[in-house]
């Protein structure tokens, strides 16, 4: 029963921002403060989307914060739409499990952030979507985006220590689809960032690249657990991890395993 009360509430506060939006675009709405109107509807748009994930109305929760985010960018407020836009990206990240639509809205998010040169906003957004375009097989955008983000952290001395983990993460798509790529983009970001050469991301690389080379599995394997032992792996990692040691011949273990 409580969920049909909050659904009955969002209802009505949608009716009543449809009325103020459209009173907003009356003739005379520049004499009787059309936009005091408009900035109400985008509450009511927001309050009854909150309404809506109370219970568990997904779908219309979504529905409110699209009409709150055309308000908010046809009057230029792009950081309130850009927050907006996350909050739909982890409705279908964890709700919906619509993953491909996750990316889109963060995307768009990470677009409205760097228009209004928020930088970490952005990157934090993209680098939402190159993980989830990394599980999803699309290596280059992941890549692309590891790249770029690492490129501008590295100079930032409260964020270069994060850079070396972007480079890793970029080197290891390039590792999943050709293991030449790999140590040309390795060569390329110890050139760029010469503090990757003594991480332990970079030297776990090129234990792989030899393991993989000689096609020894078993050094694989035991090069990444010595590397899990101090700095856990997450699932991520691990899943990009098992994806290049599946190319491995030999190395017959169903689903694979890193431990």
């Amino acid at each position: 029963m409580e969920n049909a009360g909050k659904e009955r509430e969002a209802v009505q506060l949608m009716a009543e921002a449809e009325k103020r939006v459209k009173a907003s675009h009356s003739f005379l709405r520049g004499l009787f403060g059309g936009n005091t109107r408009i900035e109400e509807a985008c509450e009511m748009y927001t309050r009854a989307a909150n309404m809506f994930k109370m219970a568990k109305n997904w779908s219309e929760a979504i529905n409110c914060l699209n009409a709150a985010i055309d308000i908010y960018t046809d009057m230029g407020r792009f950081t309130i739409a850009a927050k907006h836009h996350i909050t739909i990206a982890e409705i279908y990240e964890t709700e919906l499990v619509d993953i491909e639509k996750a990316i889109a809205h963060y995307e768009q998010s990470a677009d409205y952030y760097k228009g209004e040169e928020s930088n970490s906003s952005a990157n934090k957004c993209l680098l939402k979507v190159a993980a989830y375009a990394a599980q999803l097989e699309q290596y280059q955008k992941a890549i692309e985006i590891f790249e770029q983000v690492g490129a501008n952290t590295m100079d930032n001395p409260l964020l270069k220590y994060s850079a070396k983990d972007y480079f890793f993460k970029a080197a290891l798509c390039h590792f999943i689809v050709d293991e030449l790529n790999a140590k040309l983009a390795l060569e390329k970001y110890e050139e760029m960032f010469p503090a990757f050469t003594d991480s332990r991301e970079c030297k776990l690389l090129k234990k792989l690249l030899e393991a993989h080379e000689e096609q020894n599995s078993e050094a694989y394997t035991e090069a990444v657990k010595e590397f899990d032992s101090i700095s856990r792996l997450d699932q991520w990692l691990t899943t990009m991890l098992l994806r290049i040691k599946k190319s491995i011949q030999g190395d017959g273990e169903g689903d694979g395993d890193l431990k």
